[in-house]
């Protein structure tokens, strides 16, 4: 019986007192902060909508510490602003700002893809050959939901190899913004379904970062920034700007 109670003991995710570990918390937020950025980024949660933090709970299925904690994350990411007394506000999309901030991007992408390909290890080199295969093999039928996945994961792969935990949190805000702005090209812009450019792009970064061919991944880095910078050019003349803020009444009653 001692025995079986110890055993018991070693396998309990709380602290002994009926509250989840620390490590479960952690796990919780940070399980919590991807769904909320998976929902902006696919625009689940539109560009100008007001809501409760009861109401994300609710379309998380997280409880109020986990969507609190995610929520001030976000918010400190400039992608949620916090309204006291009046609720949360998902940040319109402002295209010049984001198009200014794409010259940010570029020079931060360089410096993290210039450590990542110098510093790849054999693990880090093997999973990006894994990845560029399947984007190779599933190039024609790839979703842009699954493209957007391998992304995320195409980004955490690189920051990874880089080795610095501070660009982490420098760098993953601005690839939750530009993640959203391909998902809008791609998917409400006329002509733009094609994913074949946005993925010749990340396989000229995957094939530099697994050969380790430094100031190549630099160039391809750079020209994947240069793909994305055209992209503004079409969204400022032709996309609904609905799209980027709900809060704008319709033509027409549209």
């Amino acid at each position: 019986m001692a025995r079986r109670k110890r055993a018991l003991e070693v396998v309990r995710h709380d602290d002994g007192e009926g509250r989840p570990s620390r490590r479960n918390r952690l796990n919780f937020f940070e399980l919590a902060y991807q769904k909320i950025e998976e929902l902006l980024v696919h625009c689940e949660l539109k560009p100008g909508q007001f809501m409760t933090m009861l109401e994300l709970q609710q379309i998380t299925g997280f409880g109020r510490t986990p969507v609190h904690h995610a929520v001030n994350r976000l918010s400190a990411d400039t992608l949620i602003i916090i309204r006291p007394r009046h609720g949360l506000h998902i940040a319109p999309i402002d295209l010049a700002r984001e198009r200014m901030l794409l010259g940010l991007r570029r020079d931060m992408e360089r410096f993290v893809i210039r450590l990542a390909a110098d510093r790849a290890s054999l693990s880090h080199r093997n999973q990006a050959l894994h990845i560029e295969r399947l984007l190779r093999e599933r190039r024609a039928t790839l979703t842009l939901d699954e493209f957007n996945s391998i992304d995320r994961r195409i980004d955490a792969l690189v920051l990874e190899a880089a080795g610095e935990p501070f660009l982490v949190h420098t760098l993953r805000p601005l690839h939750t913004l530009y993640r959203r702005i391909g998902y809008i090209h791609h998917r409400f812009m006329p002509g733009q379904a094609d994913l074949s450019g946005t993925i010749d792009h990340h396989l000229a970064i995957l094939s530099a970062v697994a050969s380790r061919r430094v100031e190549e991944a630099v160039k391809a880095s750079d020209a994947l920034i240069d793909y994305m910078g055209e992209m503004f050019a079409g969204m400022e003349a032709g996309i609904d700007p609905r799209l980027l803020d709900c809060s704008i009444e319709p033509l027409l009653g549209a």
